[in-house]
């Protein structure tokens, strides 16, 4: 089984009002503290799709191992940002019935190795399902796409954004002890309540 995570790092941080990725949090810029939890989990490659115009964002990631990809012109949606990811996956890597594709915001600084394995835990091919962990009833990120409901990505219309696939194919949560590693610093408020 191959596990290929996506970072979609081509947003404008419009709600933050500047440029969030790099900024620092807890002593380093925002996006190293996702990558590096990727890059210690089981999943095989890390992919991160920035836009063409965010020179500084790809200048950062060439000291990671990650592959970046590069969306031009600027995705208009979340989607689309995935889009360019699972496009990429399917021209250069062979992925088969049983692999899967992980989706998670670039701005998790809580996320943790333990909580990707978590999820990949979770997959069982032979009941194929989106797979999200949850706290307390609410869903949360990485959430984790058997590759053969990826057709499903390019059908949606311009009105459905990725969370329409878990209505789409069976999904299922698992509950995890704390809410940290589902938070994501959207918003200047939720940056200065972390």
């Amino acid at each position: 089984m191959s596990f290929i995570a996506i970072i979609p790092a081509a947003g404008l941080s419009q709600r933050m009002g500047e440029p969030k990725l790099l900024k620092e949090f807890d002593g380093e810029p925002l996006i190293n503290h996702a990558i590096n939890a990727w890059l210690a989990s089981r999943v095989e490659r890390v992919i991160v799709v920035v836009r063409a115009d965010n020179l500084q964002l790809q200048q950062h990631l060439q000291s990671f191992d990650v592959e970046v990809v590069i969306a031009d012109p600027p995705p208009k949606q979340m989607k689309d940002t995935v889009l360019a990811g699972v496009r990429y996956i399917a021209e250069h890597y062979p992925m088969g019935i049983e692999d899967a594709f992980l989706l998670a915001p670039a701005d998790m600084p809580y996320l943790s190795p333990w909580l990707i394995n978590q999820v990949l835990e979770q997959h069982d091919p032979d009941a194929a399902a989106i797979i999200a962990p949850c706290f307390e009833g609410t869903k949360g990120h990485p959430t984790l796409f058997p590759w053969p409901f990826v057709t499903g990505i390019y059908q949606l219309t311009d009105e459905q954004g990725v969370n329409s696939l878990w209505n789409m194919y069976s999904g299922r949560t698992f509950e995890v002890p704390s809410s940290a590693p589902l938070i994501d610093l959207d918003t200047p408020e939720d940056w200065h309540r972390h």
